[in-house]
């Protein structure tokens, strides 16, 4: 696993990446100059890993374009698996469903525009008026019947309960809702602009989901170095070896991360880096 570079002894990495507002630019895509680097950068032996709130289902086409055939994490840390492979260590972490019951019960106290059960390959969702609810953050470009939440289908544990609210402050409806439900849950927010809280299983979050994956891989924390942007990203770049921010990252991160880089996901900020570290 050691080979030399500029006469220094190189060990393989584990490179944790964030997709939206990281890998991502501003138009959900990956660009031609980060694509080329990532494919170089695995031909090195380095594993990259995606590391992402998102549900599989919205993920699996980045991984595909980047040709990686290495473990991915999805929920924010409850699926830890090896894309459309069967693979003896493939963990995925629910919600009791109880839950997801009970959110849409009190969906006017929590300001939800719509709470989304978000299962591997499906999702139930409360609204799916696409003026309050958009599509896109569930994959595809419109919903269908099968999509709408009705309490009986409700038969399996969700890997993760998304929702979108009106509340004025997500980060302090996060707060409320991790009292209310007692820490039962790990509630986490991302999207930008969008006020979207996640709701996955306790104690899992992107960090827990990288241990997970190192005591696999055999590798080492301080040869884990990660990527990202959000207040998701807090735990996975404290925890990584060396943890970097992207120059558009929330304020919230950076107090965790061990650097932040000169570049946004719009300039290509990750490729840049792993081009300056490892090319």
């Amino acid at each position: 696993l050691i080979d030399t570079v500029r006469g220094k002894r190189m060990t393989n990495k584990v490179i944790a990446v964030d997709l939206d507002g990281t890998l991502l630019n501003s138009e959900s895509k990956i660009s031609d100059f980060t694509k080329e680097t990532i494919k170089k950068i695995s031909a090195k032996g380095h594993k990259v890993i995606i590391t992402t709130g998102r549900p599989y289902r919205m993920a699996l086409d980045f991984y595909k374009e980047l040709e990686l055939n290495t473990p991915m994490i999805n929920f924010n840390g409850s699926l830890t698996h090896i894309p459309e492979k069967k693979w003896e260590f493939e963990q995925s972490l629910t919600v009791d469903k109880a839950f997801l019951l009970d959110m849409v019960q009190r969906k006017e106290e929590i300001e939800a525009d719509f709470i989304a059960g978000e299962y591997r390959k499906k999702f139930y969702i409360t609204n799916t008026n696409e003026e309050i609810a958009d599509p896109k953050l569930f994959g595809i470009d419109n919903f269908k019947p099968e999509n709408q939440f009705q309490a009986q289908l409700v038969t399996k544990n969700p890997n993760a309960i998304l929702l979108q609210t009106h509340a004025t402050d997500k980060y302090a409806l996060a707060e409320e809702m991790n009292a209310f439900y007692q820490h039962e849950l790990s509630i986490n927010t991302w999207g930008g602009p969008l006020n979207i809280l996640e709701c996955g299983p306790k104690g899992v979050n992107k960090a827990f989901a990288l241990q997970y994956l190192l005591n696999i891989l055999n590798a080492d924390r301080k040869d884990l170095i990660a990527f990202g942007d959000e207040h998701n990203d807090t735990e996975m770049l404290e925890f990584a070896g060396t943890g970097y921010a992207m120059k558009n990252a929330s304020e919230t991160l950076l107090p965790y991360a061990d650097q932040q880089l000169e570049l946004t996901n719009d300039q290509d900020g990750v490729a840049h880096k792993l081009t300056e570290l490892y090319l």
